[in-house]
């Protein structure tokens, strides 16, 4: 199938089949795929953990707003954490750059102060996450990405250091009747006159 067709069927999927699980070596690959994810400058400034203990994804549940079922019912969640620390950046990653990206950091990123500076790192882990569902759609595996956690309790419960969360991801295999899958209910996009233009 062409990524065309992939990106025409792929659905943020709303109902799981808790009996479904991903494989042991499907969650092989889509972590070394998560390794392998491009950023800004080869900053890398994230972690993932992927959890698939139901105890633990229970606790998460409790406190994931809307999604709640969603997490119970999916075969693992990944939670995509973002690096929290501009001092462990520059002593820990910087100095392993190349010097033109190094002085990329220097001089453009790190003048605009660390609030930018983490909205930057932030933005590369949303980079990550378009890698993610792409990967994992090519691979006929449902997704479910989802900013309705709440991220201090998900920091609590995961014991975050210095990598916070920021969003996390479901995964598993749809509910036959789910009905947000296209085949059910259409997608909803705007034209695309109204959003690509061309120079």
């Amino acid at each position: 199938m062409d990524f065309l067709s992939i990106a025409q069927n792929r659905y943020t999927t709303k109902k799981y089949d808790p009996e479904k699980k991903v494989s042991e070596e499907n969650i092989k690959k889509l972590k070394e795929i998560l390794r392998l994810c491009p950023s800004s400058i080869n900053s890398q400034p994230w972690t993932f953990i992927f959890i698939s203990d139901k105890k633990l994804k229970n606790r998460l549940a409790e406190v994931s707003h809307f999604n709640e079922h969603k997490i119970e019912d999916a075969s693992h969640i990944i939670v995509f954490n973002v690096l929290d620390d501009v001092e462990k950046f520059e002593k820990e990653i910087v100095p392993e750059l190349p010097e033109s990206t190094a002085a990329y950091y220097r001089n453009v990123v790190k003048p605009k102060g660390v609030p930018s500076i983490k909205a930057w790192f932030a933005r590369q882990v949303y980079l990550s996450l378009g890698y993610f569902l792409s990967a994992c759609a090519c691979m006929e595996i449902d997704s479910t990405p989802m900013e309705g956690i709440d991220v201090e309790e998900y920091a609590k419960i995961l014991e975050a250091d210095a990598y916070k969360p920021l969003f996390a991801v479901a995964i598993g295999y749809r509910d036959p009747q789910d009905t947000n899958q296209p085949s059910i209910t259409p997608k909803s996009r705007l034209d695309i006159k109204d959003i690509i233009k061309t120079i």
